[in-house]
């Protein structure tokens, strides 16, 4: 009688947080086990390369026997080594027979019956309870820019808007921070492993690792998705090869700073299929008031839009001079060079913040939140010409125009936006209109006018806000926080609030008024084809050579 070729059954038992654990530690990771493979040995042991035969009958060489749900795993991806002397559970355990069916399914049923059946003390950090969320229900995050405003999404501070920030949240596992800066990414690494520490109930805690190199972290196939917090000029490569490195992202302004990097983040991001959150979160919070006045102003409670007033410069990339013979010691611990990235080589000087003095005119920190509210509302025709209208300052000797926030240049000018509806955008305030300084606006229509901020929303006359909103009337997305919106995208694949093409129609908005205000004249803006109209200069400032090996 010919038997059948023999089975060899290989298993790894695995903890939910990677790795093994040991000796009297199995008893501790969490969970069943999930499956068993099966290989037959190779047909011909002198042939390395020789292909496996038919498993058993009715299944393919390789079969799964499905036992359950995790989070205790079986991995095959060891090679074997002798069984345990000891009858104490293992965290790792190989086992080989050579046996025919019966036996085979015989054995295999009891050994796993006892391994299911034994008592495990499992930590609810590995299978949920306690308010803990299994592994499988967080996402997986590192975070790269450890300055005021990446520490504040990580550990909790302004403009984060979720109470102890991304390292709070039940259903985020943090896994890197990085900075060029090595004392921040020390100082986050530390304190997220403390929090960790003392939410899992594991003394040493150590699952947060930091890098410098931001490379390393997006190489990490464990991390679905980064959150950047960037110098200005790494806003949008950055983000960009992320997507390419399978990563969704959460991005702070300013998004990008030419329009070239601009189209080509949208490409990217459309391409690969990843899922962006640019930061300008006013669509999703401050108690829904920009929502409002964006719903009123669309169904004509203000009567037909006619202005808009931003309150706020827009900016663009307009190096004053590439490179600087000023220098100083590089501080110990700071990645200079990284830190430059695809800028021009120059000397440290000793900046080394959110951008270098006289690399922009006008803002590109703070407008996009202005702007951004003005294109939802204005809602202007994507293919239309826009007229960009320059100009110059009536005093070039007076201090910043706008005192809250980022100011922007007075001696910059102002620039007005021609849209093809008939409105007009300036970028200057309302007269004597105080409420839109905040990342705000005013909107002035045939009957009335509108003007909300972070910190209030008025209408004038005062009745136009009291009146609900009929069933038909025209709404726009509701969401109820943006980095809930963001992780509930990387959840379901679906478009944030603030996807690439949105961010992006708007940093083009204020890259193009920025341009304007460089060459101190009206330019003619088309959108489709993305450039100018006649005027091959002001088309040169639509992108900027990067240094290699920054080259994207």
């Amino acid at each position: 009688m010919k038997h059948a070729s023999p089975l060899r059954v290989r298993a790894k038992i695995t903890s939910d947080f990677g790795g093994s654990a040991a000796g009297s530690d199995a008893r501790r990771v969490g969970g069943s086990v999930s499956s068993v493979i099966l290989d037959r040995p190779r047909n011909n042991a002198d042939d390395p390369a020789a292909p496996r035969p038919g498993g058993l009958r009715g299944f393919g060489s390789r079969t799964s026997l499905l036992l359950g749900q995790r989070p205790l795993r079986v991995s095959s991806l060891v090679e074997p080594r002798q069984p345990a002397k000891s009858s104490a559970a293992k965290s790792e355990f190989i086992f080989a027979r050579t046996l025919n069916r019966r036996k085979f399914l015989s054995r295999t049923s009891t050994a796993l019956g006892t391994i299911l059946a034994a008592p495990a003390l499992i930590p609810a950090s590995a299978i949920g309870g306690n308010g803990i969320l299994p592994p499988s229900e967080r996402v997986n995050m590192g975070f790269i820019g450890l300055g005021g405003q990446g520490t504040g999404h990580l550990l909790g501070g302004a403009w984060t808007y979720v109470t102890g920030g991304y390292i709070a949240r039940k259903d985020v596992q943090v896994l890197a921070v990085c900075d060029v800066r090595k004392e921040r990414r020390e100082y986050a690494g530390t304190r997220c492993n403390q929090i960790y520490a003392e939410k899992f109930g594991q003394t040493g805690y150590s699952g947060v690792q930091t890098y410098n190199d931001f490379r390393e972290v997006l190489a990490r196939p464990d991390i679905e998705a980064v959150l950047l917090a960037l110098p200005y000029h790494w806003a949008a490569p950055m983000a960009t090869m992320a997507a390419r490195a399978g990563k969704d992202v959460y991005c702070e302004k300013p998004i990008a700073i030419t329009v070239r990097e601009g189209l080509h983040l949208v490409d990217t991001f459309r391409r690969y299929a990843r899922v962006y959150q640019a930061g300008t979160q006013q669509r999703s919070e401050y108690g829904g008031k920009f929502r409002q006045a964006c719903e009123w102003v669309r169904n004509g409670r203000i009567g037909q839009l006619k202005e808009v007033y931003a309150y706020r410069q827009p900016g663009a990339f307009y190096p004053a001079r590439w490179t600087s013979n000023d220098s100083q010691p590089v501080p110990a611990g700071l990645d200079w060079d990284l830190w430059l990235g695809p800028h021009p080589w120059r000397p440290f000087a000793g900046e080394a913040g959110h951008a270098l003095s006289g690399c922009f005119v006008g803002d590109v920190n703070w407008s996009p939140h202005h702007y951004d509210i003005i294109q939802w509302t204005v809602n202007p025709d994507p293919t239309a010409l826009v007229e960009i209208q320059y100009e110059p300052s009536m005093d070039r000797s007076a201090g910043a125009a706008h005192p809250a926030g980022a100011a922007g240049r007075p001696e910059d000018g102002q620039v007005h936006y021609h849209y093809s509806n008939g409105v007009v955008v300036h970028s200057m305030p309302y007269p004597n209109e105080p409420v839109g300084n905040d990342g705000g606006a005013c909107f002035v229509g045939t009957e009335g006018r509108i003007a909300v901020d972070r910190a209030s929303i008025a209408s004038y006359p005062t009745n136009i806000l009291k009146a609900p909103l009929r069933p038909n009337d025209t709404r726009v997305e509701h969401v109820s926080g943006h980095s809930g919106n963001f992780l509930d995208c990387v959840r379901s694949r679906r478009q944030t609030i603030c996807h690439p093409e949105t961010a992006v129609r708007t940093i083009h908005a204020i890259l193009t008024g920025g341009i304007a205000m460089a060459l101190r004249r009206t330019l003619r803006w088309n959108p489709v084809k993305a450039e100018f109209v006649g005027d091959e200069q002001a088309n040169r400032l639509l992108s900027y050579t990067p240094r290699p090996p920054w080259i994207l």
